[in-house]
């Protein structure tokens, strides 16, 4: 009907301020009527509104909001082309979470975001570059990282990978102390009578599976294993979170002892380089296959830095192994554990990576890669159970 218009009430509709500084979002509520022009409006598929329309409305209130949120928004009309857009992509744009649908229509629109790039911004205060310098490390588009910026307030902090480097270097003075070294504690008779390092014969007390990442064969171990843990698991943790880098640092290190057990049946594990190297490897490979969009600096120099400290913690681990022990039977600590955390790096961790603020539970990938790992830890319980007394497998003597 020409003329005619149409009023839907609205009991809470959201609506974002942000303050000059960008630095404080707050949702308010509102009880007004939002006018809706018929042609917006259909009762079938009252969950859209037509991209005119959309564009309009931020024409008409868009100074409210970030910049860098309102070009987002721009985009997510440009870019959609069924000339319409979903109310519940806009619910979750503005409440920082982004669906499917919303990556798609930004990916598929052949349009790059306008303004400026976020490395060209003048004017950031010290905690502002600092976010900005995370955003370049660890993602590849130019939007999640403006939207990263916008969105990250240090609450919480990136507390997980520092609390378990803490919990590390205190269990290793500790034992420092009572050991009355630092070089090779591993060489001190001692050393594996602690009840935290995994071993064979004490396999069937299921904390050891984790609780060996606090301890360590010496300095030299400590020190290569918490360098590469907090220069790439504390930015990561800044932009995924705790709960993702987490689930991908503690699947390696389940996987690192659950690997040993089965393939090096007689041998100890110690170190958080399972975890470590789920990380890294997680990291190295989503800046390789997101080469283009990388931006962060000196990348080559630095991705060949990584793979040389990785080499030569897993250099000195193979050394070890194969090294007379101080006091055989029992053979020193293996180094299969590195390679377990790199098989979940390259699999599970790279999908966590890849999916920066979309549902995990939504990507189809991420319940391939973690099935196959449920399936790999349910064998391996398995094999812990049967596999030592079928194979007759001769065990170094409990510590």
């Amino acid at each position: 009907m020409a003329g005619a218009t149409r009023e839907l009430p609205v009991n809470s509709s959201p609506a974002v301020a942000s303050n000059a500084e960008g630095e404080e979002i707050e949702v308010l509520e509102s009880t007004d009527v939002l006018p809706v022009a018929p042609e917006d409006y259909d009762p079938d598929s009252s969950g859209f509104i037509s991209t005119e329309r959309f564009r309009d409305l931020l024409a008409t209130y868009g100074s409210e909001l970030d910049p860098h949120k309102l070009e987002v928004l721009l985009a997510l009309a440009d870019g959609n082309a069924d000339g319409k857009i979903c109310y519940q992509d806009f619910v979750n744009l503005m409440s920082n979470k982004r669906s499917n649908s919303f990556r798609r229509a930004i990916l598929q629109g052949g349009r790059q975001l306008k303004g400026c790039s976020l490395r060209d911004e003048a004017g950031l205060g010290l905690s502002q570059r600092l976010i900005r310098h995370v955003a370049y490390e660890t993602l590849p588009r130019e939007v999640d990282r403006k939207w990263y910026f916008d969105s990250y307030t240090y609450c919480p902090p990136p507390w997980l990978i520092l609390a378990i480097t803490i919990a590390e270097v205190a269990v290793f003075m500790y034992y420092g102390f009572q050991l009355d070294r630092l070089v090779l504690q591993v060489s001190s008779p001692s050393f594996l009578k602690s009840p935290l390092p995994y071993h064979p014969q004490l396999r069937t007390q299921a904390w050891r599976y984790l609780s060996y990442i606090f301890m360590h064969t010496g300095i030299e171990h400590l020190s290569l294993n918490m360098a590469m843990q907090l220069l790439v698991g504390v930015p990561l943790e800044m932009v995924h979170g705790a709960l993702r880098i987490g689930l991908v640092y503690m699947c390696g290190v389940l996987a690192g002892s659950l690997a040993v057990s089965v393939t090096d049946m007689t041998a100890p594990v110690v170190g958080s380089s399972g975890g470590v190297y789920a990380l890294v490897s997680a990291h190295l490979a989503n800046v390789v296959m997101n080469w283009s969009g990388m931006k962060c600096q000196f990348k080559l120099f630095r991705m060949a830095m990584a793979l040389v400290c990785m080499s030569v913690e897993f250099g000195r681990a193979v050394w070890l192994r194969f090294y007379p022990p101080a006091f055989p039977p029992c053979p020193n600590p293996s180094f299969v554990a590195h390679l377990g955390g790199v098989v979940v790096g390259l699999t599970l961790g790279v999908v966590v990576l890849q999916n920066y603020e979309q549902r995990l539970q939504e990507q189809s990938l991420f319940w391939i890669f973690f099935s196959v790992y449920a399936l790999f830890v349910l064998c391996a319980v398995f094999w812990n159970i049967f596999a030592y007394g079928l194979l007759d497998v001769r065990l170094p003597p409990t510590p």
